[in-house]
C-alpha cells in the first residue's frame, strides 16, 4: 500500500498480550524487511522508509471505546499519519464509532494517503472495508481451525500420530478488490 514507507502507528491490546506481540513483531518485521530476534520486534526508526510516530504502540487493554479513542487522537495529533495499525479488530468491535472516526479521513483512506489496515475478518468489518473505511483486512480462519482440531482429535483417538506444531491454517487478506469472496480463503 505504502513502498516507500511513512510514518506508522500500530494499536495492540496489551504490551503482555503474547499474541499481539507476534503480531506487532510480524508488522515490524515485514515493513523493515528483516527478522528480529523476539517479539514484539525492533521499533522501526527509519527502516525501509518506516519510522513509528511517537507515543505509539498505543495499548487498548483489550478496552474497545478506548481504542476508538486512541485511534481518533493519534489520527488528530498526526494528520498526515501514513498508516494506522491495529494487532486486532478493536476499534472496529464497535462499528458506529469506528465508522464515526474513519468517515472523517475516508478521503485519505481512498487516495492512498492514509493506509488503515486492521486486523480480522468479522462480518462487521467486512461491511467497514466494503463501505471504504479500511483499505484491508487480515484475519485467522477460525472455522477452519476448529474443523481441523475435531479431525486431528479423532486420528489422536485412533491412534494415529499428534499433528505437527503449529498447524497453518491461512489467512484471509482483504482489500476492496476482492472483500467479497477473500473470507475463508477465497481471492
Amino acid at each position: 500500500i505504502k513502498p516507500k514507507g511513512g510514518v506508522i502507528c500500530i494499536q495492540s491490546g496489551g504490551a503482555a498480550a503474547a499474541n499481539h506481540n507476534e503480531r506487532m513483531q510480524g508488522i515490524r518485521d515485514t515493513l523493515a524487511g528483516k527478522k528480529s530476534a523476539a517479539a514484539p520486534g525492533e521499533r522501526l526508526t527509519g527502516q525501509n522508509g518506516w519510522k513509528e510516530a511517537d507515543g505509539c504502540p498505543l495499548y487498548t487493554d483489550d478496552d474497545f471505546p478506548r481504542s476508538v479513542q486512541q485511534m481518533e487522537d493519534i489520527l488528530g495529533k498526526y494528520p498526515t499519519l501514513d498508516a494506522f495499525v491495529p494487532t486486532g479488530g478493536f476499534p472496529q468491535f464497535i462499528p458506529q464509532a469506528y465508522r464515526k472516526v474513519a468517515e472523517k479521513y475516508k478521503s485519505r483512506i481512498q487516495d492512498g494517503s492514509l493506509a488503515l489496515v486492521v486486523a480480522d475478518t468479522l462480518p462487521v468489518q467486512m461491511d467497514l472495508l466494503k463501505a471504504g473505511l479500511s483499505d484491508g483486512q487480515v484475519g485467522q480462519r477460525p472455522f477452519e481451525m476448529g474443523y481441523k482440531s475435531m479431525l486431528f482429535l479423532k486420528d489422536i483417538k485412533d491412534g494415529k500420530p499428534a499433528p505437527s506444531d503449529p498447524t497453518y491454517t491461512g489467512l484471509d487478506v482483504c482489500n476492496a478488490k476482492n472483500a467479497s469472496t477473500c473470507v475463508g480463503g477465497g481471492t
